[in-house]
């Protein structure tokens, strides 16, 4: 149960960990929407962290995507620096999870729900998927619920 556990989250994880790289800095992008933070990666993560948890959401795993890429980039013949550190953290909304499951069963693709925090060149920005139009508008709508809390602490 744990190998398909961590199965779905790197399956989950991957467009996410994609859209990070391709997403503008300071706003958004055909991929992932992107917020700068004032304040320190740590910072970052400890009010994300808080965000989510305020939410009474329970964080179901946390990437390390930063520390993986920095860690593997010679092994696949790169030798760019992405992020000086990039993290993404994983959770599931039971009520807005069964919203968009009823409008269509096949938005279970989408879950678990993803924001990262990034530090790039010195930016340290929060950020989250872009999701279809219709009924993941409300995915949307709890994750940028979350990121301005996040921003605001």
């Amino acid at each position: 149960m744990t190998y398909l556990r961590a199965l779905l989250a790197a399956l989950a994880i991957a467009p996410i960990g994609a859209a990070a790289a391709l997403a503008d800095s300071h706003g958004g992008s055909e991929f992932a929407f992107t917020f700068p933070y004032d304040g320190s990666f740590d910072d970052a993560a400890f009010a994300l962290e808080n965000a989510i948890v305020g939410q009474g959401l329970v964080i179901d795993y946390v990437t390390h995507t930063g520390e993986m890429l920095n860690r593997t980039g010679l092994d696949v013949g790169s030798d760019v620096n992405l992020f000086e550190a990039a993290d993404v953290y994983l959770f599931c909304s039971a009520l807005v999870s069964r919203e968009v499951m009823e409008a269509d069963w096949r938005n279970i693709a989408f879950c678990p729900y993803g924001i990262f925090v990034a530090e790039r060149d010195g930016e340290v920005m929060l950020g989250y998927q872009n999701y279809p139009d219709g009924p993941m508008d409300a995915v949307e709508a709890l994750l940028e619920g979350i990121v301005q809390e996040a921003l605001a602490n």
